[in-house]
């Protein structure tokens, strides 16, 4: 009797492992392979050659790219050069990327950064918020631009027990901003298990000096957030659920879930176009591609435009899709005056004249 029950514990114990491994390949999209859809006056942006996850330009056209992102398990080209923060002036004829100096005091060589936003304030003071993986840890970094000098003056670090996996970042004041987490626990192991169980843990929190929050939860792996021009709506991408929140901000700084549109990729960091207020999102049409990393197949790349979210059939097309052959797991896509930026998680970035 007692071998019968054991037996059947271990049966069932199996059937569970099967049916978590099945679900997290459909969420992962591992079968999904991507048609082309090319864009011409492209090039690769020299300098960039190990990753520019995300990327933020602000009203004049002065790009930001976080660069050399690593995190366990996940490949990187140059594992043992820290990371940085590029600049590219976009309204110049042939835009450079170039590095900013970073203010001494700040640890340079254990700089990780991830996810990036900027805030300009009443006295046009531009700040960059960084979120940063020292030693695969979690901070947010505050930093001031100073134009003149192409430098960014580190003013904080900020570390708190609600931001345990910070993921992306959108600032709404110049100390004030909503992070995502993609995983409840800050642990590797514990990480992995929560997204093998399909747990739904993780969250949007809210930062201010005065108050810390978690403002919405129950997605499957928060990731990029943005908010709409007119600062009424924070949209976040859930990356292993395939679709993209629409939350409504509320006087509290608290968040109501609007909508949720379903889309058939994981979609990553999410930009928003300043010209029409449609939404930018770099995916990855093939999840498994990206996390085990083959050189002889490489994963794609894939852009989605989504115009007016918040009617009842959004119109959803596809900018941009390349099989890994030239670009390789598009992270973000950025827009200013009909130049188009791609960054992805750890490979090149691409600059296109539309």
């Amino acid at each position: 009797m007692g071998r019968l029950l054991a037996l059947s514990l271990l049966g069932i114990a199996l059937a569970l492992l099967g049916e978590r491994l099945l679900a997290l390949r459909n969420r992962l999209k591992a079968s999904r392979e991507v048609e082309s859809v090319d864009l011409p006056n492209c090039h690769l942006i020299k300098g960039i050659e190990a990753g520019s996850e995300d990327i933020d330009i602000l009203p004049s056209g002065l790009a930001f790219f976080s660069v050399g992102l690593k995190c366990p398990g996940l490949h990187s080209f140059a594992p043992d050069k820290p990371g940085g923060i590029l600049m590219m002036d976009l309204k110049e004829e042939n835009p450079r990327a170039l590095e900013l100096r970073i203010s001494r005091g700040f640890n340079l060589a254990s700089f990780n950064p991830h996810g990036i936003s900027t805030f300009i304030d009443s006295d046009d003071t531009v700040y960059l918020f960084v979120v940063n993986h020292p030693e695969f840890k979690n901070t947010v970094e505050i930093f001031k631009f100073e134009e003149e000098e192409n430098s960014l003056l580190h003013l904080k670090t900020i570390k708190h027990e609600l931001l345990p996996s910070v993921n992306d970042i959108i600032a709404v004041g110049p100390a004030h901003f909503y992070a995502t987490n993609d995983h409840y626990f800050s642990d590797p192991f514990l990480k992995y298990l929560e997204t093998y169980l399909n747990l739904h843990w993780t969250n949007v929190v809210y930062y201010s000096p005065n108050e810390v929050k978690v403002v919405a939860e129950g997605f499957d792996s928060a990731n990029g957030i943005n908010i709409s021009p007119d600062k009424k709506y924070i949209y976040v991408a859930d990356i292993l659920a395939h679709e993209i929140h629409v939350l409504e901000k509320q006087p509290n700084m608290n968040l109501t879930q609007l909508k949720v549109l379903e889309l058939d990729t994981l979609v990553d960091n999410i930009s928003i176009d300043p010209s029409s207020g449609d939404i930018l999102v770099g995916c990855h049409p093939n999840g498994q591609k990206l996390f085990v990393y083959d050189p002889n197949n490489p994963p794609s790349s894939e852009v989605l435009r989504i115009q007016n979210i918040l009617s009842e059939k959004p119109t959803v097309t596809t900018v941009y899709a390349n099989n890994g052959s030239i670009l390789q797991g598009s992270s973000v896509a950025s827009l200013y005056d009909r130049k188009l930026l791609i960054g992805t998680l750890y490979h090149r970035a691409l600059y296109c004249e539309l």
